[in-house]
């Protein structure tokens, strides 16, 4: 085995014939030139944001509060997971204004058509959408009472979610951002509770890389205009860290398989692993009435799962599911359902690997 760190421009060598790339989200132009060369597919980056974060201290508590919204209890959570910074809805017509006048980030000739990720617009891009869109986005007030006046509703409501285990670093929820750093200070600190927020970093914009998988991929991660090429990671059009590494998981085991003259089934649809795989490499809606519909990157969700034969209905005392009930007891199946497939799925690639 020969283990070397050097940049591969372009595609590898014609004689590497069980190829995995793995080049992230920041995808060298000349290995991105490459594809579009094999797939003639033009659409291959995305901007993605990032949100500012805020030092703990810096941030007046005698105007935000802890809670969650509906006092929810999250994974790990107590109900109070969020720090809430209310505004009035003069406050929040201000900031509206502010927003969608603040000096942005130019973008370079070759990044002007690059289209965004829809899970992560950039604040001042979604204001510019419509006056109350951030009223029904990230900064909705429902759920959320302050206890300084229960009485007085918040017009909207600005959520900071702790980033670091010391709880020393915030994050503003749905925040990210193009504004230039200047702007940013300026207009984030008009948010009632941040007037004297010290940014321990600042939103900012980078591209992304990514493939048109539905179209160029097959089911076991290979190009389709070459299937000696295996793609993993991000660059497959899944979103998250967990994510990444599940669709590398994968491309490893489709890899180790050819190498050894095996031959594994993808995970089931009904698990996480092969819902996301589903998705990316052809589970994704093409087209629309209404024309074209771009790929975009997508977190595994529920959304992505087969649904169940038959959805529960009642509770195990016999009494019948209500409101939330249902979605949880769903979930809950769902996930159920999930673990025993992918039991089964482990088994049945051991029983084949240890045939061979």
């Amino acid at each position: 085995m020969r283990f070397c760190r050097e940049e591969i421009a372009g595609l590898p060598p014609a004689e590497w014939q069980n190829v995995v790339v793995a080049t992230g989200p920041l995808t060298s132009p000349a290995l991105a030139d490459a594809i579009r060369g094999l797939s003639g597919e033009d659409a291959l980056a995305f901007f993605d944001a990032i949100a500012p974060i805020v030092h703990r201290d810096s941030i007046n508590m005698e105007i935000a509060w802890f809670q969650s919204r509906y006092d929810k209890v999250g994974p790990g959570g107590t109900g109070a997971d969020y720090i809430n910074c209310p505004m009035t809805r003069e406050q929040y017509d201000a900031f509206v204004d502010a927003l969608i006048a603040g000096e942005k980030t130019d973008f370079k000739e070759w990044e002007e058509n690059t289209p965004y990720f829809d899970g992560c617009l950039p604040i001042e891009v979604m204001a510019a959408r419509g006056r109350e869109t951030l009223r029904h986005g990230p900064m909705k007030p429902v759920g959320l009472t302050n206890p300084r006046d229960p009485t007085v509703k918040a017009y909207a409501i600005v959520q900071l979610r702790q980033d670091n285990k010391l709880g020393t670093l915030y994050n503003m929820v749905g925040f990210q951002t193009k504004l230039k750093h200047g702007a940013q200070t300026q207009v984030f600190r008009t948010i009632p509770g941040l007037e004297n927020a010290e940014f321990a970093r600042l939103g900012g914009l980078h591209r992304n890389t990514f493939l048109n998988s539905p179209k160029l991929l097959d089911p076991q991660l290979r190009l389709h205009a070459q299937p000696r090429l295996r793609f993993a990671g991000q660059m497959t059009g899944c979103e998250g860290y967990v994510e990444s590494a599940g669709v590398g998981l994968l491309a490893g085991l489709f890899a180790a398989a050819e190498a050894t003259r095996n031959e594994i089934t993808p995970p089931p649809p009904t698990t996480a692993l092969g819902a996301l795989l589903g998705h990316i490499t052809g589970g994704h809606i093409e087209t629309i009435d209404a024309g074209p519909r771009s790929f975009q990157p997508m977190n595994i969700n529920f959304g992505l799962f087969p649904p169940l034969a038959s959805p529960p209905t009642k509770k195990p005392d016999g009494t019948r599911l209500r409101g939330n009930e249902k979605t949880v007891a769903k979930k809950q199946a769902i996930s159920a359902r999930a673990l025993t497939d992918l039991d089964r799925w482990i088994a049945e690639t051991l029983r084949v690997s240890d045939a061979a």
